[in-house]
């Protein structure tokens, strides 16, 4: 894209609020559930889509808003879809207990499996890009070997079902989230692992009852954010004992039982989360105050990501299938 060329060599500027909208993209004809711009820099203009409407689509979201490419190897809704670090593959997972790899440009499948549990949450390990984690409504999570199409590792968290994963940095440890909140108790909420040892390193991260659809870690500093099902996001450590952070608490937008994503900008200044009434919410993370909503979507906006080297670059999708992109 010509538009990204000039930024790539330098350094990213800082992030402003987007104001105007740039395109209403909409060939999905079921809710979309997650977005992600591809990581490499130089593809960064085409976004990754996964719908209730069973397909994974590819976007040219900077130039001209056009869908182009529609995948349909799943038989039921892809509730999530990640792009591989080389940019060519398209790693999906969906409520037909399938996992896919799919080469972008030929559309074949590289990798086919399938699991005993409905996929929820997917995602690359940040320094092997042949492995990823795998979770949904299972009580177990399991790492994955691409070369080999079998289960490395398998972590048994003793849930009924994983609504996230966010590696830490160097990816020796990661987090899920799960829905495992009780009247009298709210352990394994939040759970941290070691990687490699599948060992559960703490339970007892997050005491509120409230289960905790996404977690998004900070660009630059050693801390992650939670959404929770209680309309406001917590700020924890990344490192042990991965504290909650009890004087920040970024506060209202909605939730009300989506699983609304929420992410920081790449210069770390803004938190930005959609909300369960099509509003967007910028935070500035320093503050935990509210910066500017935007009233993006007319049902429920469950992303709002940045644009990784195009400063002020957004990109909302909604509950009705639609795509949207602000600057």
């Amino acid at each position: 894209s010509e538009l990204i060329k000039p930024y790539l060599g330098s350094k990213y500027r800082v992030t402003e609020v987007p104001k105007s909208l740039i395109f209403c993209m909409s060939k999905h004809s079921g809710p979309v559930n997650e977005i992600q711009w591809c990581p490499v820099w130089e593809q960064s203009h085409m976004l990754l889509s996964a719908s209730m409407d069973k397909t994974v689509q590819v976007w040219d979201a900077v130039d001209t808003g056009c869908c182009l490419k529609t995948f349909s190897c799943h038989s039921c809704a892809v509730r999530a879809a990640r792009w591989s670090s080389c940019g060519r593959r398209i790693l999906s997972g969906g409520f037909d207990s399938t996992l896919h790899l799919t080469d972008v440009e030929t559309g074949k499948q590289i990798f086919s499996s399938k699991t005993e549990f409905r996929i929820s949450a997917l995602k690359f390990h940040p320094t092997e890009s042949n492995v990823f984690i795998c979770g949904g409504f299972s009580p177990e999570v399991k790492a994955w070997d691409i070369r080999t199409s079998k289960v490395l590792r398998v972590y048994k968290a003793a849930v009924q079902q994983t609504l996230d994963i966010l590696f830490l940095p160097e990816g020796r440890e990661f987090l899920t989230s799960t829905d495992a909140v009780s009247r009298d108790s709210a352990d394994r909420t939040i759970i941290a692992w070691d990687f490699q040892s599948a060992a559960k390193i703490s339970n007892q991260i997050y005491h509120e009852r409230y289960t905790c659809p996404s977690l998004t870690l900070h660009p630059k500093e050693s801390v992650f954010v939670a959404q929770t099902n209680g309309n406001y996001m917590a700020l924890f450590s990344a490192q042990r004992p991965y504290r909650i952070n009890k004087k920040k608490r970024y506060e209202g937008h909605k939730v009300e039982g989506f699983a609304v994503g929420c992410e920081f900008s790449p210069d770390g200044t803004l938190l930005v989360t959609g909300s369960s009434d099509g509003k967007v919410f910028f935070y500035n993370y320093h503050t935990s105050k509210i910066i500017r909503t935007l009233s993006a979507h007319k049902e429920a906006c469950v992303s709002a990501i940045f644009h990784p080297v195009l400063p002020s670059l957004l990109a909302t999708c909604d509950w009705a299938g639609e795509i949207k992109i602000w600057q």
